[in-house]
């Protein structure tokens, strides 16, 4: 078994197929099978069940997919760490991060990190809850994660470290009834139409927290693209619980913003593998500690 095997099994995994691995890893495919056939006799079972054009894994392949993950990952944080004794800081940071995270306090954090390691590239990968951030982190496909939960997450193998805490907002239409006022209470929402993110979200939990309190919030969109939200707002579809880090895109687009009552948090947080981290990682991670408390005002 060797890297470059590890390398090619998790391609297939990732990319959901030999032919779009063998792309993605710039390789001929029967050269990516037989590489993986290898492997197979190597260990003694089959890794993926071949259906048609397709592929699943065995569950032996399930079982190896968070070792191989873990062998690549420890890899390269020696690779990196080699490269840090030299003065040299390169490479890449990969951190997976929920919506309303990544607009803010992700951009704060990536702008003030290049600006001191311009050599390393963030990488951003998409997660919609706190239970999917953690086992990106756990598996070893991202070092780090950004995740908004209402409660410490406690995940075992997975240090949390609070970054800020952030207040949810009400988002309207530029024109909607509850022009110039700063405040909205929960009771004042009753008959109005709400653009919501789907089951399992913070946010939803929110809307879901207000309808059930006997207040006719009626759901006009439950939107799994959260990026759709605002544009939704702004069209007229309907109003928005969001976090407070969309204030300056939401205004900037002429909607109105609104404190709610009794005022609702969310705690962002930043997660990490319990094991050493890659000179990148780590220094990513002291600077979004760092930033704490300055990220969006």
């Amino acid at each position: 078994m060797d890297t470059r095997q590890l390398e090619y099994f998790l391609a297939i995994v990732d990319h959901h197929g030999f032919s779009r691995a063998a792309a993605r890893m710039h390789v001929a495919q029967p050269s990516l099978s037989q590489a993986i056939q290898r492997l197979e006799r190597e260990l003694g079972v089959a890794l993926f069940h071949r259906i048609g054009r397709g592929v699943q894994l065995t569950a032996a392949g399930r079982a190896m997919v968070e070792p191989a993950r873990q062998v690549l990952r420890g890899l390269d944080t020696t690779r990196a760490s080699v490269e840090s004794i030299k003065g040299v800081l390169s490479g890449a940071v990969d951190i997976a991060v929920m919506p309303s995270q990544a607009v803010e306090p992700l951009t704060t954090i990536v702008t003030r990190f290049a600006e001191r390691f311009p050599g390393v590239t963030v990488n951003v990968a998409a997660v919609f809850t706190p239970p999917e951030g953690i086992d990106m982190v756990r598996e070893g496909a991202c070092e780090l994660a950004l995740v908004g939960s209402g409660d410490p997450l406690r995940a075992a193998g997975v240090q949390e470290h609070p970054v800020e805490v952030q207040k949810f907002i009400l988002v309207a239409p530029p024109d909607h009834a509850f022009a110039g006022r700063e405040r909205v209470h929960w009771s004042d929402l009753g008959g109005h139409r709400v653009i919501a993110a789907p089951t399992g979200s913070r946010q939803r939990h929110i809307v879901d927290r207000i309808r059930g309190s006997g207040i006719d919030l009626k759901i006009a969109v439950e939107a799994g693209h959260r990026e759709a939200i605002l544009p939704l707002v702004l069209n007229g579809a309907g109003v928005a619980v969001l976090t407070e880090s969309w204030t300056r895109t939401a205004r900037s687009g002429g909607a109105q913003v609104l404190d709610l009552d009794p005022p609702t948090w969310i705690r962002i947080c930043l997660l990490n593998r319990d094991a050493p981290l890659t000179p990148a990682a780590s220094a990513f991670r002291d600077i979004a500690l760092a930033s704490a408390h300055n990220t969006h005002r």
